[in-house]
């Protein structure tokens, strides 16, 4: 059993948003993401989709989404992105997924889930760049620690810990409020991934490998060229 991972799916099964209009790489996309997903994965393996799975704007409206999601194998594990407008509360979440007979979808979101061995938790992290840079990193830094706890709690201290992140969690401040990366190494983290990152600039200048003692990999779904990782 094996975990893999892919962000930035950016799917509009149910939305006019084709995403070739950001470059022929794109072209396609959904089925690129489809053959490589059932060549890779198999039914008792996890993927973990950190953030920007869906344009849709309300939760009803991912229904087609969610429904090519539920198709493919694997148990799939899915944190919010800046786009994901359709994220509602974890509750209304699982609702939907459960109303629509959806199997193997879960949500990410201040909680922990436990595989092969590992505790996978995470949050989707914020960018100075964006407005009230520092008030939300603060925010986003306390869910990532209560997530790590609550995975410690229900699964132990001795347990690998894979963090998921939406945004690059490399914020540029560096007391410990407003740093991703303090918090990890408090508890020991080993491996963290995100995505959110296009385009040939953006993911050369990307972080990667191991930095203080942590691996990092980006996984957006351009940069993989659609193809998943394998974390575990």
């Amino acid at each position: 059993m094996s975990i893999y991972a892919i962000a930035d799916l950016h799917l509009s099964f149910g939305e006019n948003k084709p995403m070739d209009i950001f470059g022929k790489l794109w072209e396609n996309h959904e089925k690129k993401v489809e053959e490589n997903w059932l060549k890779t994965v198999e039914e008792e393996d996890l993927v973990i989709l950190p953030g920007d799975f869906s344009w849709a704007m309300t939760l009803k409206d991912t229904f087609l989404d969610f429904y090519f999601l539920n198709n493919l194998p694997g148990k799939k594990i899915l944190l919010k992105g800046n786009h994901d407008y359709w994220w509602s509360t974890l509750k209304k979440n699982k609702e939907f997924i459960e109303s629509n007979n959806f199997k193997n979808i879960e949500f990410l979101y201040n909680n922990s889930f436990f595989y092969e061995n590992t505790i996978i938790t995470g949050t989707r992290g914020w960018s100075i760049q964006e407005d009230n840079a520092e008030k939300i990193i603060r925010r986003e830094n306390i869910r990532l620690a209560n997530s790590i706890v609550d995975g410690i709690r229900k699964y132990g201290e001795d347990k690998e810990i894979i963090i998921c992140m939406h945004y690059p969690p490399f914020t540029g401040f560096e007391t410990p409020e407003l740093n991703f990366i303090k918090t990890m190494k408090k508890y020991n983290v080993k491996q963290c991934i995100y995505g959110h990152l296009h385009g040939t600039d953006a993911q050369k200048s990307a972080k990667q490998g191991m930095i203080d003692d942590i691996d990092f990999k980006l996984v957006s779904a351009d940069y993989t060229k659609f193809n998943l990782v394998k974390i575990k």
